[in-house]
């Protein structure tokens, strides 16, 4: 006991003054932040770029919390007079502003359409696919058109800064790039157990590890809290702005992070009493989005991340809109106003214990994806081989379930923004999404893309071997989803393990709330086609001045098709014209070019 006694009186004594220690704690660690952050910028202040960013953030929300407890009542009651005010002039100011708003959009369409005439074409898409979502709707006259076009415009203005913007596209890009090299750190721990031929030469061991490594961090992060208080915050902007319950808002904030059957978890206790219309904005919300570890391994294809983040980010205030459109409310909602909504932070005791269960939590996904794989390429490979047998019984030759898809979908494709030449092909890949799942369809894109950056010829006779890099955007978000009728029973059988009695209710309206997902891509694919900008090529003359022709690119097979067009024979002599026409190497250049690609200009 005498030995214990200095021990005892030490724990008394953290017990009675935890509060000033905790304090004492925090002040030192801000403290030594504080010098680091300071020596960081000092040093090579663009390096420490992003440090910056992420401190004036969280100091911001640090101030704000502070601000919010100890003014925020005072200031409410200082601004009650003018929010009377604003009520009482509310219902002619908001036809005032629709109005304005309307007439904004009317002129930065002029404006913006004029250079390029085509991105008419996916804003007409998107009036198309609204309109017949709204033909869909289960009670025309009780749509809220708040949450529609509040829903619309969030991903409007979001889809403005993401792909417009300049600070917009650098934070994307910025922040696709930290992922993808996130994602890089997978690789020590897949070449240890694989070893590096396997992770190399191999897609089960190449991309598959990566999402067990992107659940074990998710894990980490629920457990910190971190995600319930992002999910929380965006959560908290939807249903202020659109007027949504906090259920239904909340499960669909949690879908750009999470999968569909992760997502209805966060609101466990709540979906037993949930109306028909919020059950349907919950499973919309699960076909409209990706889960973020599946995201991973759609970037270690190839796929561009930061159009892969912007398509999930958009989806959710679109998906509330549409589903809101879709399926009105029209019961009593038991959650409607301010109710605040309490997230589970999970069972485990330490951060170990929640790195080891996001791992092990991972591997029944792994192992779904990878045998989903293997059925759906075998069974797609039956099915092909069926319907040529068939076709050829007919004369038609090369009939498959991509060409059947390629006609029924073109339109659909053209809608979206996509090129004539290239809508076959989105639409080939649109069917094998809906109809199998979005994984195959990404697969085949990143196909598409990598024969194009490699430069290879566009057609191989009829075949095309890749697609235009507005068609490639387009068609990325395009498949950014869920939504297949494979996922119909994922939903079904996760919702019906949280609430058994309602399966019936939840059977009636998942293939209301697919065809609403599906769409829901669709349209945040022709926001992307609207708000496209064409990347210019560089000058080509400068380019082949320094170019390595051994092998070739993109960049070498665009410059090579300007070199061909520019190109004139006449009576035996061939010349240029253009920025060609005065270059000594222009015939060396066109010989190197007719080494790889073969074009009339090269008969000379």
């Amino acid at each position: 006991r005498k030995a214990l006694q200095p021990a005892s009186k030490a724990k008394h004594f953290c017990n009675a003054h935890a509060r000033v220690l905790r304090r004492v704690v925090l002040g030192l660690l801000g403290v030594a932040y504080l010098c680091y952050f300071i020596a960081a910028c000092y040093l090579n202040f663009q390096r420490a770029l992003a440090l910056v960013v992420m401190t004036a953030l969280v100091v911001f929300f640090i101030c704000w919390r502070f601000f919010k407890k100890h003014c925020g009542a005072k200031v409410l009651l200082l601004l009650h007079p003018v929010q009377k005010c604003f009520r009482k002039s509310w219902p002619w100011l908001k036809w005032l502003l629709w109005v304005a708003l309307l007439a904004g959009l009317i002129v930065w369409l002029a404006l913006d359409t004029a250079r390029n005439p085509e991105q008419l074409v996916s804003f007409g898409g998107f009036c198309v696919l609204v309109l017949f979502l709204f033909a869909c709707s289960k009670h025309h006259r009780a749509v809220s058109w708040r949450a529609v076009f509040w829903g619309l415009g969030l991903e409007f203005l979001l889809g403005l800064f993401i792909l417009r913007t300049t600070p917009g596209i650098q934070a994307f890009q910025w922040l696709g790039n930290q992922v993808q090299v996130f994602l890089g750190y997978t690789t020590a721990g897949s070449s240890f157990v694989f070893g590096n031929t396997l992770i190399e030469d191999v897609f089960a061991f190449q991309s598959l590890p990566i999402i067990v490594f992107f659940s074990c961090v998710m894990s980490i992060l629920y457990y910190l809290g971190i995600m319930q208080w992002i999910i929380l915050k965006i959560s908290w902007v939807l249903q202020v702005s659109m007027g949504t319950t906090s259920p239904e808002t909340l499960s669909v904030a949690g879908n750009i992070f999470v999968g569909q059957s992760e997502a209805p978890l966060l609101i466990r206790p709540y979906l037993a009493d949930m109306t028909l219309s919020e059950v349907h904005a919950v499973i919309t919300g699960g076909f409209s989005t990706i889960a973020g570890s599946v995201m991973g391994a759609y970037i270690s294809f190839g796929i561009d991340a930061s159009s892969l983040i912007a398509a999930s980010v958009m989806a959710a205030p679109c998906a509330l809109a549409m589903s809101k459109l879709v399926y009105p409310e029209v019961e009593e909602s038991k959650f409607k106003g301010k109710i605040k909504i309490q997230i589970d932070s999970g069972q485990e005791q330490n951060i170990l214990e929640a790195a080891s269960n996001g791992a092990a939590a991972s591997v029944g996904l792994v192992a779904n994806i990878a045998a989903s794989l293997i059925a759906f390429l075998a069974v797609l490979e039956f099915i092909n081989s069926a319907l040529q047998w068939f076709g050829s019984m007919v004369d038609i030759e090369g009939l498959t379930f991509q060409v059947i898809c390629s006609y029924i979908l073109m339109p659909v494709a053209f809608l979206m923004g996509a090129d004539w030449a290239d809508s076959p092909v989105v639409a080939e890949l649109l069917g094998i999404k809906i109809f199998l799942n979005e994984f195959v369809a990404y697969q085949q894109l990143a196909t598409y893309k990598k024969n194009r950056l490699a430069g290879l010829e566009e057609w191989d006779g009829n075949q095309k071997q890749w697609i235009s890099e507005r068609a490639e955007s387009i068609t990325t978000f395009a498949l950014c989803g869920f939504a297949n009728f494979g996922s119909i029973g994922i939903v079904l059988g996760s919702l019906g393990s949280i609430a058994p009695h309602r399966k019936g209710e939840f059977a009636s309206i998942v293939l209301r709330a697919l065809l609403t997902g599906i769409l829901v891509t669709m349209l945040n694919a022709c926001l992307a086609g609207l708000l496209y900008v064409p990347v210019e090529v560089g000058d080509c003359v400068t380019f082949f001045s320094t170019a390595n022709f051994s092998s070739t690119s993109y960049t070498i097979y665009t410059c090579c098709k300007q070199l061909f067009a520019s190109s004139v024979l006449e009576n035996g002599t061939l010349s240029f014209t253009g920025s060609w026409a005065g270059q000594a190497e222009s015939v060396l250049w066109l010989t190197e070019c007719c080494g790889h690609y073969n074009r009339t200009s090269c008969a000379w």
